[in-house]
């Protein structure tokens, strides 16, 4: 895949601020892929794009695009930026597909099932991400990492798959490139790294986690899956069933469409006014500088293998530690 740089080990992009420039550009710099994560304000998401290229450049870099938040202007943000590749993620979008091979831009498609592979496929994309159910946040994985790295692979027809889910050192890199992996995906990892913008408090309750819940309370705007370490709100709402209550489910499902399309600033302005009492809560994570206590009712976005990783460590060196 020309468009990795020296190591077959990308940085996944997490949106809302949580991979920004200086971790995309840290990873980059390190000889990985870094990925700017979807910013909802084009002009702020462009931004960024540009300075990862200032703090990284003639390194390779990528953009994330979470399809149900993604409009024309995120688009031109990347085309405008000049990235190498770009990510997209839960949906269907030939035409933006089109666009951004118009202007010599790679495109991968995360997927999690053989049937989503081939809709992507068939959209024109260039590569498949296989997420297997170990990943964190947002998630479409149903089988394991491996697992569901064979099933895409199967259907690739001789386009590249990468691995995702689950990938947290040099072993488990070593067994998706074996297993037929072009290249691997980490977000945990590098969530829990100096220069990811997670509040430091989250990326404390991550560390060493235990254990974590394939739920769907934190699904106000959007409508599927996710993967986080408990709280004080999946304390409350997520005992009978660790998906939340159905009623609130069944709601935000029915809501989604429409407040995908709400203007960023209010989105925001809701965060702080999330309760542990009240389950309609956001999909945005508590960046650095916002009020530690969010942290109890804002999803902690995290994989399986955090249980894993025991330390916050510099972006350049979760690199060294993936490569095989």
């Amino acid at each position: 895949m020309s468009f990795l740089a020296e190591h077959p080990v990308v940085q996944a992009g997490m949106g809302g601020g949580l991979s920004g420039a200086a971790l995309a550009a840290a990873v980059s710099n390190a000889g990985g892929l870094g990925t700017v994560g979807i910013l909802p304000d084009a002009p702020a998401f462009e931004a960024e794009l540009r300075h990862a290229r200032e703090l990284a450049p003639g390194r390779p870099l990528a953009a994330n695009l979470l399809l149900p938040f993604a409009r024309r202007e995120h688009v031109d943000a990347c085309i405008a930026a000049g990235v190498d590749s770009v990510a997209l993620f839960c949906g269907s979008a030939p035409d933006l597909v089109a666009r951004l091979h118009g202007a010599g831009i790679v495109v991968l498609q995360q997927v999690g099932t053989v049937a989503q592979a081939r809709r992507a496929l068939a959209d024109g994309v260039d590569g498949l991400i296989a997420q297997g159910i170990e990943a964190g946040g947002h998630l479409l994985g149903e089988v394991s990492t491996l697992s569901a790295l064979q099933r895409v692979l199967e259907v690739a027809g001789g386009r590249p798959v990468l691995a995702a889910g689950g990938i947290h050192s040099r072993a488990t890199a070593r067994a998706a490139l074996d297993a037929g992996a072009a290249a691997v995906v980490a977000g945990t990892r590098f969530l829990l790294t100096e220069e990811s913008g997670a509040h430091p408090a989250y990326k404390q309750r991550v560390l060493g986690a235990a254990r974590t819940l394939d739920t769907l309370l934190f699904s106000v705007g959007w409508s599927d899956r996710h993967r986080v370490v408990p709280n004080a709100a999946t304390d409350r709402w997520c005992a009978r069933s660790q998906r939340g209550p159905a009623a609130v489910v069944a709601l935000n499902r029915a809501l989604a469409p429409a407040l995908q399309r709400l203007p960023p600033r209010l989105a925001t302005a809701t965060l702080g006014r999330q309760r542990v009492g009240v389950p309609l809560y956001g999909p945005a994570a508590v960046l650095a500088g916002m009020d530690e206590r969010l942290l109890d009712v804002t999803p902690l976005y995290g994989g399986v293998c955090a249980a894993e990783i025991h330390s916050v460590i510099p972006a350049a060196q979760a690199v060294e530690e993936l490569t095989p």
